[in-house]
């Protein structure tokens, strides 16, 4: 034992003691992690490119002809309920994986590197990150993200300029019947219109709008920075013990019977064996800390652009030629989207984590 509470490798189960087959752990998990990542920029790539909707719906087509029709219809009305209303099914699930995870760390990790004399900082880091976390989590929750009323639509519809391609003056919004301040959008999840509308977010079962886009940029960046602490505290300790332990110097035998020194690809094997939680909790953490890390980028990089997710998406159309309201002779030239609410780095970072203030300057 080491440090008097670390599971040593036992000596018995040294590789070099016995001949133990190759495994394929290692290239399946990197499968998997490719598979992952590839699969999120594919689907970012077309549905930029409008590409998604044609694959789901050739997809859906050859389902509909393998799934029975009482199933389909059972989904349909699920897949409804969870994206198309208000609910808080993934609010839940987001607190179950967010305390699995934790409960993992504690019970797993957080012994043994006390053991291995980790600092008591280092280690409580994922746990303070996760006390900010909940706080903006609840916040982009409960916060309200910008409803256009009857109260604040002309104060509204003085905030941004109407760039007449994407943002046209003089729109009201069919279902609420309230004229649209520019870059606004009607939720049909929520059934409100919205003021600088980002997206709506199933996981914090609400819009992403002016007055909130600064509370679920933060809950990102801290559910990132967690993610990605657990799993340098996980390769750290796994590191640790395996020099501790002096496990990189063994040797075991081959499939052919000849003697090979322990290499990288077998050291992870043989510790997904001996440590096959903790290995799981590293793979989990550091793909999520990729998916999470890439979104972050992402989503920065509209916060110092000062556009939002829906202006993004809808940005590359030539408008005047598929927008229903602007009619436009056939000769006409179309117009393309420009982006003219950027006026900075720091004005455009303020404009989001300061919104009261830039209102404020609106009405004066």
């Amino acid at each position: 034992m080491f440090g008097g509470g670390i599971p040593e490798l036992p000596a018995e189960n040294y590789p070099n003691k016995r001949n133990i087959p190759r495994m394929d752990f290692l290239f399946l998990f990197l499968f998997y992690l490719a598979s992952v990542l590839i699969g999120v920029v594919l689907i970012c790539i077309c549905s930029k490119t409008h590409c998604l909707k044609g694959l789901v719906g050739r997809g859906t087509q050859v389902f509909s002809y393998i799934i029975p029709e009482c199933l389909q219809r059972a989904m349909l009305k699920l897949l409804h309920y969870l994206f198309h209303t208000r609910n808080h099914t993934f609010i839940i699930l987001h607190l179950i994986l967010q305390g699995m995870i934790y409960t993992e760390y504690t019970w797993e990790i957080l012994g043994y590197c006390r053991e291995l004399e980790f600092s008591l900082y280092y280690l409580l880091l994922p746990y303070l990150l996760l006390i900010i976390n909940l706080i903006f989590f609840t916040l982009s929750c409960v916060t309200n993200p910008g409803t256009i009323t009857k109260a604040n639509e002309l104060l509204l519809l003085q905030v941004y300029e109407f760039d007449e391609v994407m943002f046209p003056k003089n729109m009201r919004c069919s279902t609420c019947d309230l004229r649209k301040p520019a870059r606004s959008k009607h939720c049909s999840v929520c059934n409100r219109c919205v003021h600088r509308f980002d997206h709506h977010c199933v996981w914090v079962n609400n819009c992403i709008g002016a007055w909130n886009t600064r509370y679920f940029l933060l809950y990102l960046l801290t559910l990132t920075t967690s993610a990605a602490t657990m799993a340098v505290v996980s390769t750290v300790f796994l590191v640790q013990l395996v020099v501790v332990s002096d496990f990189y110097l063994e040797t075991y035998v081959d499939d052919l019977g000849h003697f090979q020194v322990v290499d990288t690809v077998f050291l992870i094997q043989y510790l997904f064996l001996t440590f096959p939680r903790i290995v799981f909790l590293l793979g989990f953490v550091v793909v999520l800390t990729f998916l999470l890390g890439g979104y972050l980028c992402f989503a920065l990089y509209l916060a110092t652009t000062n556009q939002t997710t829906n202006e993004w998406y809808k940005g590359d159309r030539a408008w005047c030629q598929h927008c229903p309201y602007m009619a436009q002779p056939p000769s006409a030239e179309p117009q393309v989207y420009q982006n003219i609410h950027s006026h900075g780095l720091w004005s455009n970072l303020r404009e989001i984590f300061l919104p009261a203030a830039h209102y404020e300057r609106k009405k004066k």
